[in-house]
């Protein structure tokens, strides 16, 4: 019988110069998928990877595909390890693409491309400088939410992902966020700090973008995924390619509910998570969200090998 296991992708704050080289030299398929997203954008996406520089891989008209292709890579090398399909998909923000390419709803190439539009709506829609995001740590998600009405004085400051129990991203106008900040320490939060991101994803604000990025994913044709996505918006799946559609639209100014996400996992059976991508964020996440799911990153030959181990030993 196979192992009840999902898989996660990150989005974007997982990526660093050099990320997944020592995979790339066991798995070839790692730079092969690289150079097919390069084929798409126009230039050498692995170069830029492996290279840097930073303050470019950082930008994210480029974060964003980079990590989509890590995903999706890492995946691939996976695969022709003989891992077997996982029984949950989902993706942390962006890495919700990745997980509808494992999931054999979306084209490679078409999410490529999809990911590209996405990024450029997303900064065009709030000027650099005018946007912010901050991690709040030790507070309840109402308090937080409280803090926000509080803080907004007229603008748009919303809690946006609910990564763990007491750990709680906000995004909205720079100077609604600064406030927010102050009002957390006073409350109490253990930490309170700036995130070093140019656009506030998943609040009011991307509605504009949202509205333009209807038309790039009219045309872009989806089928029905072969393994279940569970979506940040609804923490649902759904057999509908338009309803996919419209996920992913309402995705770029609704929060990501991970904390809800990791447990219908669980509730379904789920013992062991795998974090398909660079970075050990969401892996770690897992344990602290639900006691009964541990879980392990892959991004390396080494830890690669581990998953395959934990897998079988599973199976056995």
């Amino acid at each position: 019988m196979t192992a009840l296991f999902g898989m996660v992708f990150p989005g974007q704050g997982s990526q660093s110069v050099g990320m997944l080289a020592d995979l790339a030299r066991r798995h070839p398929v790692v730079g092969d998928t690289f150079a097919e997203a390069s084929r798409v954008l126009g230039f050498d996406l692995w170069r830029l990877v492996q290279e840097g520089p930073k303050e470019r891989l950082d930008d994210t008209l480029n974060t964003q595909p980079a990590m989509l292709v890590a995903g999706v890579s890492v995946y691939r090398a996976w695969s022709d390890c003989g891992g077997p399909l996982p029984q949950y998909l989902a993706g942390h923000s962006l890495g919700e693409f990745s997980a509808l390419v494992v999931s054999g709803a979306l084209d490679f190439e078409d999410a490529v491309s999809l990911v590209v539009e996405r990024a450029r709506l997303m900064q065009q829609a709030v000027p650099s400088g005018e946007g912010a995001m901050a991690a709040i740590l030790g507070l309840a998600d109402e308090q937080v939410r409280e803090l926000c009405v509080s803080a907004a004085q007229g603008q748009v400051v919303e809690a946006v992902n609910f990564n763990a129990p007491g750990q709680v991203v906000v995004a909205g106008a720079a100077p609604a966020v600064a406030r927010l900040i102050a009002a957390a320490k006073t409350a109490g939060a253990k930490r309170a700090i700036p995130l070093p991101v140019s656009v506030p994803s998943h609040c009011r604000l991307m509605v504009p973008a949202a509205d333009l990025f209807v038309r790039k994913l009219a045309a872009t044709p989806l089928k029905p995924p072969a393994i279940a996505v569970l979506h940040n918006v609804t923490v649902a799946q759904t057999q509908e390619p338009e309803q996919i559609r419209d996920l992913l639209r309402r995705q770029l100014y609704s929060p990501v509910r991970w904390v809800e996400t990791i447990r219908t996992m669980a509730e379904g059976g789920l013992t062991l998570l795998l974090e398909m991508g660079p970075g050990k964020v969401l892996a770690g996440l897992g344990k602290r969200i639900d006691g009964r799911v541990s879980g392990l990153a892959v991004l390396d030959p080494t830890s690669l090998d581990v998953a395959l181990e934990a897998i079988a030993d599973v199976d056995g």
